[in-house]
């Protein structure tokens, strides 16, 4: 909701909340009886994460993480039943926060377990079994942990995006020794794509994230059902004769009389600079192409043979993360985390 007399937004997020839905549904189907919660970090992947949260809870998640503790109030209050935890931890100058907000850390390091003993209070614990960047070493883990009221223990995998990388199956089988020496009320290894390996990877709980939010795939090997999609006002039309070139650079060059329809769109919003030349509208079903750079604010495209447009309307600007992930050179995952504040989100 816009605070009272603010000026509308020039480009908005469509959000489809039934595909968000369905691809968690997906996941939660695939893992049996194991639990199957969210990552919703970093604003819930770019769009929006209390109201990822809340229609997530709607379709039966009831387990939350995000990375650090700031994350926490915007997502308050808590739907009944839901729980969110810390990916980071606890710091020293984060505790007296965490002690008063409704969210558990994901220990990481011995210093930290040592500071959340204590509390007296229940927690979650990250074992690094070979990504060697957050975790306890497997080795020290049931000595540190002891007596902790652990709830969930998690490591995580460094190559499940190469199904057949022979450290997946390490790390598994690191873990599987550690869930044997460590007593906690649950196991966790897999995210989105460590999902996908098999049940040997479930544990008591997943953790999917990229997977939900349209980025690589679900389970089945189906592509992730895209959950954005963008429109931006047209700025303004112009006529370009044959021979003139459009935005910096001179990168675009018309080879026709051409129409160029300048919108409220660029990098600054999340739109990559990469996609110059390669990204798509959409008019009336005619796939209208980027004409030139994408620049901080603005997008150029060539519209010679869309229907009849005006200055002021919107152009509907595809949004898949893998399809753009391809042309652009960037992950799946920055194209999604970039989308900026300057957006209209709205779920439909």
């Amino acid at each position: 909701m816009r605070p009272p007399h603010s000026p509308p937004p020039q480009a908005r997020l469509l959000l489809d909340s039934a595909a968000l839905a369905a691809n968690w549904q997906d996941f939660a189907a695939s893992v049996g009886r194991a639990d199957c919660g969210a990552a919703i970090k970093a604003d819930g992947y770019g769009l929006g994460a209390r109201a990822v949260m809340l229609r997530l809870a709607a379709a039966g998640c009831r387990t939350f993480y995000v990375a650090h503790w700031q994350e926490v109030p915007p997502l308050l209050p808590l739907p009944d039943g839901v729980t969110v935890s810390v990916l980071h931890g606890v710091t020293v100058e984060e505790l007296p926060a965490a002690l008063e907000l409704p969210a558990r850390p994901v220990l990481v390091t011995p210093g930290q377990v040592a500071l959340w003993r204590q509390t007296g209070r229940p927690c979650e614990a990250m074992v690094d079994t070979g990504m060697n960047r957050l975790g306890l070493a497997p080795a020290e883990a049931a000595d540190v942990l002891a007596g902790l009221d652990v709830m969930v223990l998690h490591s995580h995998l460094a190559c499940a995006e190469t199904p057949a990388h022979p450290q997946n199956e390490a790390q598994r089988a690191c873990f599987a020794d550690v869930v044997g020496r460590v007593p906690a009320r649950a196991y966790a290894l897999a995210n989105s794509p460590g999902a996908l390996l098999g049940p040997a990877y479930h544990f008591d709980l997943i953790r999917p994230g990229l997977g939900l939010f349209g980025g690589g795939n679900r389970p089945g090997g189906w592509p992730s059902r895209p959950v954005a999609g963008m429109q931006a006002r047209i700025i303004q039309l112009r006529d370009v004769a044959a021979g003139q070139s459009v935005g910096y650079s001179a990168a675009f060059t018309a080879t026709r009389p051409t129409r160029i329809a300048t919108v409220a769109l660029g990098y600054a919003d999340g739109y990559a600079r990469g996609l110059s030349g390669l990204g798509w509208a959409e008019v009336g079903g005619v796939r209208c192409p980027a004409a030139g750079r994408i620049s901080m604010d603005m997008a150029a495209f060539d519209v010679t043979d869309a229907p009849m447009l005006s200055e002021g309307d919107w152009l509907d600007i595809p949004f898949d993360p893998n399809a753009l992930a391809a042309l652009s050179g960037r992950s799946a995952y920055e194209l999604l985390v970039a989308l900026g504040q300057r957006f209209e989100r709205v779920w439909q």
